[in-house]
């Protein structure tokens, strides 16, 4: 059920923040969709048969003096601020958590904006240290996590590059080590496994070979089922006859 703002605001002031659990604001957004108020999109559609389009809303209340007025950063009435962080694109308010809005992914991403650059390819925005080292699969973050399966590129959990090139959300990656080390989509190492692998054979070698075993040798001979000596013989007849 959408909360009034004075609601919102003396709830928010008992727990020592305004906002919601999602987002630091002073403001309530007016849903474009159903004109109910929420905090954010995520409380809007934790509680509504539909999901609320960010780029779509125009109108905010704030949260002390419960003025509905269009989305800006401060309020026209009281002056309260809305958020320290603003994009008018996507009418995020927020604390500064060095925000910046990437074009190219269409929303706003947790920054600095100059630790990270957007691969193209990927359609996603990657650390820096990333540029040139990972394997790029087009449009790979338009695709839903497959250990939660819920979606990766509008996700406020941080995705985590596979050495495949497939994403996970973070934190599925960290519950995923728990149980094996390989992606659940093309099976391929999501870890550098060759030290662990050096390790086995340094074990392997420090181990003894019971003396009973240290000089025996076993010939290993590779058995050819008949039926597929006789059709090599048929083959080999077919084509001396021709």
């Amino acid at each position: 059920m959408a909360a009034s703002a004075l609601e919102d605001g003396a709830r928010s002031q008992k727990q020592g923040r305004r906002g919601c659990e999602h987002y630091d604001r002073g403001c309530l957004l007016k849903a474009p969709c159903c004109d109910k108020l929420y905090t954010c999109r995520l409380c809007h559609d934790n509680n509504e048969d539909h999901q609320l389009d960010r780029f779509k809303v125009k109108e905010v209340q704030c949260i002390n003096c419960e003025k509905i007025q269009h989305a800006q950063q401060t309020c026209e009435e009281c002056s309260t601020l809305f958020g320290e962080y603003y994009c008018s694109i996507c009418h995020l308010f927020d604390k500064d958590k060095k925000q910046y809005h990437c074009e190219n992914c269409g929303i706003c991403r947790i920054g600095p904006k100059e630790d990270f650059f957007h691969c193209l390819k990927c359609n996603l925005c990657l650390a820096m240290n990333l540029q040139g080292k990972h394997k790029c699969i087009e449009n790979v973050s338009r695709q839903n996590c497959p250990i939660c399966l819920e979606d990766i590129h509008t996700s406020r959990v941080v995705a985590h590059v596979l050495p495949c090139g497939h994403l996970l959300h973070r934190t599925c990656y960290e519950e995923m080590l728990k149980e094996g080390y390989r992606c659940p989509l093309c099976m391929h190492s999501a870890l550098d496994m060759t030290r662990y692998w050096r390790q086995l054979d340094d074990e392997v070698a420090q181990t003894p070979m019971p003396s009973e075993y240290q000089n025996m040798t076993v010939d290993v001979s590779i058995i050819i089922l008949g039926s597929w000596w006789m059709f090599l013989f048929i083959f080999a007849f077919l084509l001396k006859s021709v």
